[in-house]
């Protein structure tokens, strides 16, 4: 009796998925994953509001992707024209460094024990080094920024240059800044002209 009501049951469940493939299934389950893997610019623009206010950045810049990176929400931008990546990543609570470290006079050391702790195996980040110290706008308020440079290893790009600072949002919460491009075509311009427009 239970080997019948297997059957029985493995005979619905095939009629009932070749009825859904051959109603168009097989489309639907390619548009949603599509859509996951490369959702519509007005998803990614709906994805970056929760980490901050972007809709007044210049149209220079393209946010390209919005999403979770290794337990962390991040929005991914370029300067269309010159390739300059910028990145913001709300770690939450649990940032791997913070506004004082930025300030710090050890700040190279901090940062790359916070490199360490995220390698990413695709990517790895070697002779990093802090160049010098500035402060911006974002978020509405004046940060402290580190410039760097650094090799990436495992990628074509080779050297980069760019900077990394931190900002707390009105709920309390770490945002990370990065911007980089590759070491000679890195812009400090570039960068303070899209993060000033975050809110």
């Amino acid at each position: 009796m239970g080997c019948l009501k297997n059957v029985t049951r493995a005979l619905f469940l095939t009629v009932v998925v070749v009825g859904f493939m051959a109603f168009g299934g097989q489309d639907y389950i390619k548009r949603v994953v599509k859509n996951y893997i490369n959702p519509s610019h007005d998803i990614v623009l709906e994805r970056a509001q929760k980490i901050g206010d972007f809709s007044k950045i210049n149209k220079e810049f393209e946010i390209e992707k919005a999403a979770g990176i290794m337990g962390y929400n991040a929005v991914l931008a370029e300067h269309k024209a010159s390739g300059q990546k910028m990145v913001v990543i709300d770690s939450a609570k649990k940032a791997p460094i913070t506004a004082e470290d930025i300030k710090s006079p050890d700040v190279e050391e901090k940062l790359k024990a916070a490199i360490n702790k995220v390698k990413y195996q695709a990517a790895a980040v070697e002779d990093f080094r802090v160049t010098e110290k500035g402060t911006m706008t974002s978020y509405g308020q004046e940060v402290p920024y580190v410039k760097f440079t650094a090799r990436i290893k495992k990628l074509p790009i080779g050297e980069i240059s760019g900077i990394i600072s931190v900002v707390k949002d009105k709920n309390g919460n770490d945002k990370i800044l990065v911007s980089a491009n590759e070491k000679d075509r890195y812009s400090q311009l570039i960068a303070n002209e899209f993060f000033k427009e975050i809110k």
